[in-house]
């Protein structure tokens, strides 16, 4: 009985190119000035310091504040998972979101999938590579509408990366399940590969340019998988 789907945005319940040609050149283009605006607010200088560290340890060498801004420009053109990135990058978001220079994308069947667990009681979260801030941001101001009410959770790197196994077992104890209770739906076989060590259940979610896993079962939406799917009401 599943009684808890966790799910991946990027290819899962997001166009991933929403991510790439909006979400991250928007960051890219009003990083430089955010960050030095904002420099002295705590989250930002936190962010910084978690930088300069990562590449002290890395490098081997010390970073300025402009140097700072290089690194986490460079970082979002090779799309690094750094949870100093992904804070940065979700306060910038928040003004686009906010400001309606964009709404968050979702397929079609994401609205009426969410509904019909949420009928059937099944609970819902969220784990992505991107901050929880970011998350929330994406669903309270999607195209379908503020969907932030179907979801319980959100989890980020925070918890760890989502290839390793380990994450998936902090997810478990956070949620109070048992694991084989919780299904992970993800478009990358080694998010799968990962939950489903960790004993969840894993399915993936293969839309237009996903290449299906020889390894996991497949389903071209979440209304397919939801139809499968039966909640401790049914």
């Amino acid at each position: 009985m599943i009684r808890y789907v966790l799910l991946d945005i990027e290819g899962t319940t997001t166009d991933i190119h929403f991510v790439h040609k909006v979400l991250f050149p928007y960051s890219a283009l009003h990083l430089p000035a955010y960050v030095k605006a904002h420099s002295q607010e705590p989250v930002v200088q936190e962010a910084l310091q978690s930088v300069k560290e990562t590449i002290q340890q890395e490098e081997n060498r010390l970073l300025d504040l402009e140097g700072c801004i290089a690194v986490l420009l460079g970082w979002i053109e090779q799309d690094r998972k750094h949870t100093a990135l992904k804070q940065l990058q979700g306060l910038i978001w928040k003004t686009g979101f906010e400001q309606m220079h964009y709404r968050g994308h979702v397929y079609d069947d994401v609205q009426r999938a969410l509904q019909n667990w949420n009928v059937k009681g099944v609970g819902l979260g969220i784990y992505s590579s991107g901050s929880v801030q970011a998350q929330k941001l994406l669903f309270a101001y999607s195209e379908a509408g503020d969907l932030t009410r179907f979801f319980s959770h959100f989890f980020d790197t925070q918890v760890g990366a989502k290839r390793e196994v380990e994450s998936y077992r902090r997810i478990v104890t956070e949620l109070n399940l048992p694991p084989l209770e919780i299904l992970f739906l993800s478009d990358v076989e080694a998010e799968l590969d990962a939950a489903r060590l960790a004993g969840l259940q894993a399915k993936q979610i293969v839309r237009e340019g996903t290449l299906p896993s020889a390894k996991h079962d497949s389903f071209p939406t979440l209304l397919a998988v939801e139809k499968t799917t039966t909640g401790p009401r049914s």
